[in-house]
C-alpha cells in the first residue's frame, strides 16, 4: 500500500488490525462476503448479548483496504445495538477511514456487507458452533472455473429472467433464498435442479416446503459441485455423489451458485 493513495487511518487499522480473530461459545453468529474477481473474503463475528454487540472479530483475506475497512468496522459498531448496526454502510466505514479510493470502495469495502450478514443469521436463528477459518471458507467453496465462466452460463443469482427459458439449470443450494430462486425459474423451466451436499434439505418454512414438493424441480442430495466445464461457456458441470464416492458429469446450461459469501459487483481497474 502507497500511503499517497490511502489516509493514515486506513494505513494505521492496516498496520495494526483491531479484532483480528474469531468467536466461539453461546449466541455467536458468522456473516461472509467475498469478491472472487479481486480475491477479497471476510468473515464476521459477533457476540450478541440482549440485542447488543457485545463482542466482534474478524477474519480478511484481501489487500490493504479490505483489511482496514474490516478492522474500522468493528471498532464501529462494538457496543451497538443490532437495529443500529444494521444502518452501517459502505459509505459510513469510508468516511471514519478519511476515505478510500474509488476502485475500493466497490472492491474491497465489503466489511458492512459481511456485519450485516452475520446479524441476519443471528436474528434467523443461524448460529455458530465453531469458527472457521477463512482458508476453510475458501476452500468449501471453491468449484474449479467458477471465475472462467462468470457471465458465460454461470452466475450468482438469476437477475434476467428470460435468460433462462427452457435452459437446464443447476442451482447450488444455500437455504431458502435458492429454494426461492429455484422456484421462479421453475416458471420458465422444467429442468431446475437444486445440489446439496447434505443427506436431505431441510426447509423450516412450511408454505415453501410445499411449494417445492408441488414443483418439478429435482434435488440432487449428497452431491457435492466440483466443477464448471465447457467450450466457451457452460455445457456440464462435474459431480461428486458423496454417498458412493464417485464423480459424474451432469449437462446443464446454467448455474447459479448461491454461496456462504455473497458476491458484489465486480469491481473494474
Amino acid at each position: 500500500m502507497k500511503s499517497t493513495n490511502y489516509s493514515e487511518k486506513v494505513l494505521d487499522h492496516f498496520r495494526n488490525p483491531r479484532n483480528v480473530g474469531t468467536l466461539n461459545g453461546e449466541n455467536i453468529a458468522a456473516g461472509r462476503v467475498g469478491n472472487p474477481t479481486c480475491g477479497d473474503i471476510m468473515e464476521m463475528y459477533i457476540k450478541v448479548e440482549d440485542d447488543v454487540i457485545e463482542d466482534i472479530k474478524f477474519q480478511t483475506f484481501g489487500c490493504g483496504s479490505a483489511v482496514a475497512t474490516s478492522s474500522m468496522t468493528t471498532v464501529m459498531v462494538k457496543g451497538m445495538s443490532l437495529n443500529d448496526a444494521l444502518d452501517v454502510t459502505r459509505k459510513d466505514v469510508a468516511q471514519e477511514l478519511d476515505g478510500l479510493p474509488p476502485i475500493k470502495m466497490h472492491c474491497s469495502n465489503l466489511a458492512a456487507d459481511a456485519l450485516h450478514d452475520a446479524i441476519k443469521n443471528y436474528k434467523s436463528g443461524i448460529f455458530m458452533d465453531e469458527p472457521t477459518s477463512v482458508a476453510n471458507i475458501i476452500e468449501n467453496s471453491a468449484v474449479l472455473g467458477e471465475i472462467e465462466y462468470l457471465g458465460k452460463g454461470l452466475s450468482y443469482n438469476a437477475v434476467d429472467l428470460d435468460d433462462f427459458k427452457d435452459q437446464r439449470v443447476l442451482i447450488r443450494f444455500n437455504g431458502d433464498e435458492s429454494l426461492e430462486v429455484a422456484l421462479k425459474l421453475a416458471e420458465l423451466t422444467n429442468r431446475v435442479i437444486i445440489s446439496t451436499t447434505d443427506a436431505k434439505i431441510s426447509i423450516n418454512n412450511s408454505d415453501l416446503k410445499t411449494r417445492i414438493r408441488n414443483s418439478n424441480i429435482k434435488i440432487l442430495t449428497e452431491a457435492q459441485l466440483l466443477a464448471v466445464l465447457g467450450d466457451d461457456e457452460v455445457e456440464k458441470v462435474r459431480m461428486k455423489d458423496l454417498d458412493e464416492d464417485s464423480d459424474y458429469d451432469l449437462f446443464v446450461d446454467r448455474v447459479i451458485l448461491l454461496s456462504t459469501i455473497s458476491v458484489p459487483p465486480v469491481c473494474e481497474d
